[in-house]
């Protein structure tokens, strides 16, 4: 369960902002929203179960899913990192109060009923700092802290004095950790391994984890189906033909996401190619059905049916493990009612009993209704005049209260995000 995230110095957010998923107190919209859309933590705070990121374009809010990949993915990686790699870690460029200024990434999540607060500062030379709290009850405690290559750790980190003799400086702590089998650094970084972040514009990234979701599993291949189904497609079933083959590692494109890389490496140097049939009823002239039609996934189907089947995977997995889903332009070539089906899929009680969350960006401004959102699960983008972007929750408006129409509001600029356009016939002259 996700509770925070936190970055600064990286890409365009030039200070340190927060993404919170902590229901905020005053940001109760009605009982059905505050009965679905939020869930209890040890009875002690409650959670959301979905936030929508708005802002115009080039504010910022790609940059937010770019810092979640980029801590997902060095936790991951950063073990393998020979002394002399660089970090790919790009920081804030538009001011000098950040040259030289390492990167901030912090995360807080729940795991085991145990809270945890893990971040680090990096440039591209070096992990600068990186820390590991832990709250098991009220009070935190530190599990380790590293100051450049000075390391203090406590009796959780078993082979400390080894561990600490082999970080690298660009290698993370937790992460060599995870290599020795630390227990609870293999969890945490498990964790990250099951943190989801995709990009709703790339469909053959994301149909390429889909695939990798459903090789394996009957399950979720049905309930794929199912969704598709009730999603009005006319699409009456789904046939996956999956065909794998050998591949070297050495032979792949060195611009290949690592995602794909990671899907490669971890089913044993496999790469797997899928043919999708879908079925359509055919009628004859009495708009009787007589039959099914078979159509080819790749060449009959729109953009954005492909898009709902790449997607179906990553949503429908997330939800029945209660993990996180980041997905950026989440409503990309989808109708409103479809990206709005996805949200309900995750606020609801019903289909989200294991309280899995979604984090998305979005442009949907039907969205923005206190009938379906709380004012806590409203976040902005905005950049300010030496290009840094600021993030900020619909919530800390004072004045907003229910009864004020939010997409009308945002539309007229009262939420700030929005582009502001100037006089567009200057530029063809008469």
């Amino acid at each position: 369960m996700l509770i925070g995230f936190s970055v600064g110095n990286y890409r365009s957010f030039k200070d340190v902002v927060t993404l919170s998923m902590v229901a905020a107190e005053d940001a109760y919209g009605n009982d059905e929203l505050d009965k679905n859309n939020v869930f209890k933590v040890n009875q002690q705070f409650s959670l959301l179960k979905s936030a929508a990121i708005y802002g115009a374009n080039a504010s910022g809010k790609s940059n937010l899913i770019l810092a979640f990949n980029f801590m997902r993915r060095f936790v991951m990686n950063s073990a393998k990192l020979q002394i002399t790699d660089k970090i790919d870690v790009e920081p804030f460029r538009l001011s000098t109060e950040t040259v030289d200024k390492p990167s901030f990434f912090e995360i807080v999540f729940q795991l085991k009923n145990k809270t945890y607060r893990y971040g680090f500062e990096v440039t591209q030379k070096r992990v600068v700092s990186e820390w590991l709290f832990c709250t098991p009850r009220s009070r935190e405690t530190k599990i380790f802290n590293r100051q450049g290559d000075k390391i203090e750790y406590s009796k959780n980190i078993e082979q400390g004095n080894i561990l600490r003799g082999l970080t690298k400086k660009n290698t993370l702590f937790l992460s060599l950790a995870a290599q020795f089998n630390n227990s609870l650094a293999v969890e945490i970084v498990s964790w990250f391994s099951h943190l989801g972040v995709v990009s709703g514009l790339d469909v053959e990234l994301l149909k390429a984890i889909t695939l990798e979701h459903l090789s394996n599993r009957q399950d979720l291949i049905d309930d794929v189906t199912k969704l598709i189904k009730k999603l009005d497609l006319s699409i009456d079933n789904l046939n996956l033909e999956i065909e794998s083959r050998k591949i070297s590692l050495d032979s792949l494109p060195q611009d290949l996401p690592d995602v794909v890389r990671n899907i490669i490496s971890h089913s044993s140097g496999e790469i797997k190619s899928a043919t999708i049939k879908t079925y359509h009823p055919k009628y004859d002239s009495t708009g009787k059905m007589i039959e099914l039609e078979i159509f080819d996934m790749d060449n009959h189907e729109s953009d954005g049916t492909k898009k709902i089947l790449a997607l179906s995977a990553p949503i429908l997995d997330t939800l029945q493990r209660g993990e996180v889903l980041v997905i950026d332009e989440l409503d990309a070539r989808l109708h409103p009612l479809m990206t709005r089906s996805i949200i309900e899929l995750f606020n609801s009680q019903k289909t989200n009993p294991k309280n899995a969350q979604l984090i998305f960006t979005t442009h949907d401004i039907n969205l923005l209704s206190h009938k379906f959102l709380r004012r806590d699960q409203i976040w902005f983008t905005e950049k300010n005049h030496q290009g840094a972007t600021d993030l900020y929750s619909l919530v800390e408006f004072a004045d907003i209260n229910n009864n004020n129409t939010f997409e009308k509001d945002y539309i007229q600029g009262r939420y700030g995000a929005i582009p502001f356009i100037g006089d567009l016939s200057t530029i063809i002259g008469n």
